[in-house]
């Protein structure tokens, strides 16, 4: 196995060396060049057994890549510096392998060279017999080794640099990394927890109201057989009872299928895709048992589909978390839409004191509006109300 490194080693180092006049005028066109053959390196990196991580997704282009690389500030400190790390060590490997692996098949060869009348010379050594050119043969093959040993040390020196530049002059990349970790475990408690909560909606709604209602179904049956087999006075009786489950079972009906329809709303509303998002919480706002003093400005027309029902449910996890713990009956929102992103603030006047806890339904707002590029706010003192505010742009950056 480290024969076969070593062999992916000196075969690079030969890539590279080849590659040098490209590299050479890629200096040119730098920095463009620079997130390209930092790339490249990363792959080589990898070919020869050493940990390294892509930066460029497997689902976008290379011009659409680098043209993000290029406004991020890691580009400078650690793109740059590996293209002219690069530049230099393939200039390395191409004199030792020109030199070195031509010197040493010249030096195995040289008794044949001698047979034809050609004195091959490598450096100050000329054969000037039979015996010389012998003695060339296993100085031919040391030098091939000591070559090889010299590629596959520049080969570790370019690994050694790459890590470098990488690790210690690329800590706003180290930082996004550990934000995506954390975001990505952020939003699957957060799904965990909006799925338990649906199931609760639908156990403790819906699904008790349709029991009723079978359950007054089966009572009704029952009275309308005995009413069948019984007498005159008795049937008027059994009349009535049947009318009374009868309309208690509408009645249930009818609750299950308003409890159905919340629940429905609350997994992604209606008024939200059919008239955007000012239309959609103006409708939560008449719905809310608060009073609300709505304020919007601006067109929602350009809001993408992810934004707005970021928002939107921001909105109404506010709404719900005033009703619940602020203790007031009032509430405002402020709404402003633009073409290039939105802007809400919640705001009441109640006991305040509010966090973002881990699982929280606010932490999972908070987590949604970071998948669509924005950000979620809570300034809540104690005793001094709570304002959310909650900002994202009209078209999410990815």
């Amino acid at each position: 196995m480290a024969q076969i490194r070593i062999a992916w080693r000196v075969l690079t180092e030969c890539i590279a060396a080849m590659a040098f006049p490209i590299l050479l005028l890629s200096l040119f066109v730098a920095p463009v060049s620079a997130p390209v053959v930092a790339e490249t390196d990363r792959s080589r990196a990898r070919w020869c057994g050493v940990e390294t991580m892509p930066l460029k997704p497997s689902d976008q282009s290379w011009a659409q890549w680098v043209v993000l690389r290029l406004r991020s500030r890691s580009m400078w400190r650690t793109d740059l510096p590996v293209l002219v790390a690069a530049v230099l060590l393939s200039a390395l490997s191409l004199l030792v392998a020109f030199f070195g692996f031509i010197g040493a098949a010249v030096l195995v060869f040289s008794p044949v060279f001698w047979l034809f009348g050609i004195a091959a010379q490598v450096g100050p050594f000329t054969p000037d017999s039979v015996g010389e050119t012998l003695l060339a043969m296993p100085a031919g093959i040391v030098l091939g080794a000591v070559t090889m040993a010299v590629l596959t040390g520049t080969s570790f020196l370019r690994d050694l640099l790459l890590r470098t530049f990488s690790r210690s002059r690329d800590p706003d990349l180290l930082t996004k990394l550990e934000e995506l970790r954390t975001s990505r475990a952020s939003l699957t408690a957060a799904f965990e927890f909006e799925r338990q909560r649906i199931e609760r909606d639908l156990h403790d709604g819906a699904q008790q109201e349709l029991v009723a209602v079978v359950m007054r179904l089966g009572m009704l049956e029952a009275t309308a057989t005995a009413a069948a087999a019984a007498s005159n006075a008795d049937a008027d009786a059994s009349q009535e009872r049947i009318v009374r489950l009868a309309r208690q079972a509408q009645a249930h009906a009818e609750r299950a299928l308003e409890r159905l329809r919340d629940t429905v709303r609350d997994i992604h509303p209606r008024e939200l895709s059919d008239l955007g998002l000012t239309a959609a919480v103006r409708e939560l706002a008449a719905r809310s048992p608060l009073r609300v003093e709505l304020t919007s400005t601006g067109d929602d027309a350009q809001l993408s589909s992810p934004t707005a029902t970021a928002v939107y449910f921001t909105v109404s996890e506010a709404l719900t978390n005033i009703s619940k713990h602020a203790g007031v009956e009032n509430a405002r929102i402020d709404l402003r839409c633009t073409s290039t992103d939105v802007h809400v603030r919640v705001r009441d006047e109640g006991v305040g004191g509010a966090r973002i806890e881990t699982g929280s339904g606010l932490a999972g707002l908070r987590e949604r509006m970071r998948s669509v590029g924005g950000n979620l706010e809570i300034i809540s003192p104690p005793e001094g109300g709570t304002l959310v505010v909650a900002s994202a742009p009209s078209e999410p950056p990815w």
